[in-house]
């Protein structure tokens, strides 16, 4: 049974609009498109978002996304806990991390995450050139030092301790894919699998996708959490999202990587499986007949195992 969650939050990043993105994943027919491959699927509803609050010298924003992680993170750990796949839509990148933070409490250190995103989001407070908290998920996972002082910092280790409860993400498992805008200051900490769009073109989806998997295996990993943020896409392609970088994967490559990991997933040797997932950055405010979203669902279809003929 797929559990749909919304995370209906914005506060943290570059553009206000993706606090509607759950709504326009759900209005180009993700339920329907995901019942139509025999799959059982409960709307669980939105984390509603509370009015933008800073306090001086803090990180931006920071109580009303730690009133949406907090909600967010406990509904899927209960539906983790009850054997459900939590499937998040966001709203931007930072709710990703509720969803992998339950998953690491779930699952310790057996856990797995694929980012697919043109953004490292791996900075921390003190490396952040612009202070937005949605560029700062995998640092926060990971427990990294905020690099400041102050109410800043105090701030972070709250944020850090609401998202890791026991085991924090291993960034050696780590695998990374589409990446095309890496602020210097994160390129450290990129340990794990960086793929780039540079890997994507020069070697192939097929042969990454390939060498993910021998790495998962080697790393014995046994679950994976799937983050998908629609701005790895190439915005020609996909223009409702946030911070949009030309260059992206194209639709065939996008859908490829899907279709790919989901035979992985089936193969009867498999060691790992899928145990949750998010797609997020949709933002219908700039976006064209909502075809960023429409995207998303389709990109989420192939995953979950749909394919031209109906078999494979």
């Amino acid at each position: 049974m797929i559990e749909v969650h919304g995370g209906a939050f914005d506060l943290c990043g570059l553009r206000l609009g993706s606090r509607l993105g759950p709504a326009a994943v759900r209005l180009a027919g993700l339920a329907e498109a995901l019942e139509a491959l025999d799959l059982t699927v409960v709307d669980c509803g939105d984390v509603g978002m509370r009015p933008a609050y800073t306090c001086g010298g803090g990180l931006r924003n920071f109580k009303p996304l730690k009133k949406c992680l907090t909600e967010l993170r406990a509904r899927t750990f209960s539906a983790l806990q009850n054997d459900k796949v939590p499937l998040l839509l966001g709203g931007e990148h930072t709710i990703a991390a509720a969803g992998v933070g339950a998953a690491l409490q779930k699952f310790n250190g057996s856990l797995g995450l694929l980012w697919i995103d043109a953004h490292a989001d791996i900075n921390t407070p003190g490396t952040s050139t612009t202070g937005n908290i949605h560029g700062m998920p995998l640092a926060a996972l990971a427990g990294l030092p905020s690099e400041t002082t102050g109410r800043a910092d105090d701030e972070w280790r709250e944020l850090v301790d609401l998202l890791v409860v026991g085991s924090k993400l291993n960034l050696d498992t780590t695998v990374w894919f589409g990446l095309r805008d890496v602020d210097r200051a994160e390129r450290a900490h990129l340990r794990g699998h960086p793929i780039t769009m540079h890997d994507i073109d020069r070697i192939g989806v097929v042969d990454l996708v390939e060498g993910m998997d021998r790495w998962w295996r080697k790393a014995g990993i046994q679950q994976i959490w799937i983050s998908f943020d629609v701005d790895a896409l190439d915005p020609v392609l996909a223009p409702g999202t946030g911070t949009g970088v030309r260059g992206g994967l194209t639709y065939r490559e996008a859908h490829l990587t899907a279709e790919l990991l989901r035979e992985k997933l089936d193969r009867k040797d498999c060691p790992y499986r899928l145990v949750g997932a998010d797609v997020v950055e949709t933002n219908p405010l700039f976006d064209s007949c909502n075809e960023t979203a429409k995207m998303a669902v389709e990109w989420l279809s192939s995953l979950f195992g749909k394919t031209i003929l109906g078999t494979r």
